[in-house]
């Protein structure tokens, strides 16, 4: 008995100095500013765009523009074979954030109703780069983090990934309301600049081995991914997951402004007041992913977020109402965050670690295809079915990503 509580007070104690380490730390910066450009070329800049006049429909097409992540897996292993001085890893982030924070800077001296066409340029190559910069941060998480480290080490990523999305869109709006739109670029642009100093920091992960040739670098990694047994199905379901949520999250800040709630009641609403909740909800998905395993979590969480997208159709049949609003998105978002730390763990078991760049981008890059092109016609469906079906039909998209989960399962029992 006493042997099993020292055993118990060893696991805990490495368990908790597990946390503080300087790899840690690195892993929830680089979250941080992997997550930082994600709003800002998204929900955000549709706000600015919404304010400025410009129509529903545009917005929601607006989505093409950040097409780039969808197709990341196309030259990521030009990222597993090049390097730039810094580094194989360090190299190609440190360019990605100079390139990122400029850009933001450009997007603030714009106007989007007069410099649609510009703002649409600025935005691929904003898209483009945060791309390029996922694909190396990805990679060095799998890479300088142990198999018995990627569960915990992907809820610090998440961690940090939801910081930034609350400065980049809760707090944005805040300010936006009182400095406006372009003041809050221009300090987005800097603060994006500053993540430059984490990878001076960061340390170059060892190679375990680099490609050498045209095979090594696309044929191999494509290839030992798709011999794997249920390759399609994981695809399939990659593909198909979270389909429903991106539909309805492409239109929820229109959403918003549309139903009479002003920038500041969505900045500390929609973007802050559950900030802390999410923060413990990935903590526990990180924890549930852990006890009860990846599969079932994704099941469990996927019903949660189902249930969460339909519950906004509540609001259009209610006043203006801050309790019901807040009520709303803290399901949503701590479903969401849930369901994330569950996904991402998925994600990053699959990957070999010597193609991680190429076989991670395959996976988010096929996440993200849905997830852009099937929102830009989100306008086109909240306008001819209305919110309450627009949020209802949202929900019934992620029913064939749950009878995946369950094929899933019943193939790994066999």
């Amino acid at each position: 008995m006493e042997n099993e509580k020292a055993q118990n007070m060893t696991r805990s104690s490495t368990f908790w100095k597990s946390l503080f380490t300087k790899q840690m730390m690195i892993t929830l910066l680089m979250g941080f500013a992997s997550g930082l450009p994600f709003l800002l070329v998204g929900r955000t800049l549709q706000a600015w765009m919404t304010e400025d006049g410009v129509d529903l429909k545009t917005v929601g097409f607006f989505t093409l523009a950040t097409i780039p992540v969808s197709f990341k897996f196309v030259w990521a292993p030009l990222l597993d074979r090049f390097q730039l001085p810094l580094g194989r890893r360090r190299g190609w982030l440190l360019f990605s954030q100079l390139v990122l924070g400029l850009v933001l800077i450009g997007i603030s001296t714009l106007n989007p109703k007069v410099s649609l066409e510009f703002l649409v340029g600025l935005v691929v190559l904003a898209s483009f780069f945060s791309a390029n910069q996922d694909i190396v941060v990805d990679a060095y998480r799998r890479e300088t983090l142990s198999d018995a480290d990627l569960g915990i080490g992907s809820t610090f990523y998440v961690y940090g990934y939801r910081v930034a999305m609350w400065i980049s869109g809760g707090l944005a709006l805040i300010l936006a309301q009182s400095s406006g739109w372009r003041s809050v670029y221009f300090a987005m642009g800097i603060i994006m600049l500053l993540n430059i100093l984490v990878t001076l920091w960061a340390n170059e992960p060892v190679a375990e081995s680099t490609p050498k040739n045209f095979r090594e670098m696309v044929i191999e990694p494509f290839s030992e991914f798709l011999k794997r047994k249920g390759a399609y199905l994981v695809i399939a379901f990659v593909l198909l997951y979270k389909v429903g949520d991106n539909i309805a999250g492409n239109m929820l800040t229109p959403y918003y402004l549309k139903m009479g709630y002003s920038k500041a009641e969505i900045g500390w609403i929609a973007k802050t007041l559950s900030f802390p909740f999410v923060l413990i909800a990935s903590f526990i998905g990180g924890a549930l992913v852990k006890r009860l395993g990846i599969v079932p979590s994704l099941w469990a969480f996927g019903i949660l977020q189902a249930l969460s997208t339909v519950s906004f159709s509540l609001l259009n049949h209610l006043e203006h109402n801050n309790v019901a609003l807040a009520s709303v998105i803290l399901f949503e978002d701590i479903s969401s965050a849930m369901g994330s730390a569950a996904f991402i763990a998925f994600m990053s078991s699959l990957t070999n670690k010597r193609f991680s760049a190429t076989q991670y981008a395959l996976l988010t890059s096929l996440m993200n295809i849905p997830a852009r092109v099937i929102p830009a016609f989100s306008g086109v469906l909240a306008e001819s079915l209305g919110w309450t079906g627009f949020f209802v039909l949202c929900s019934l998209v992620a029913l064939p990503g749950l009878l995946l989960i369950k094929i899933m399962t019943r193939m790994q029992n066999e």
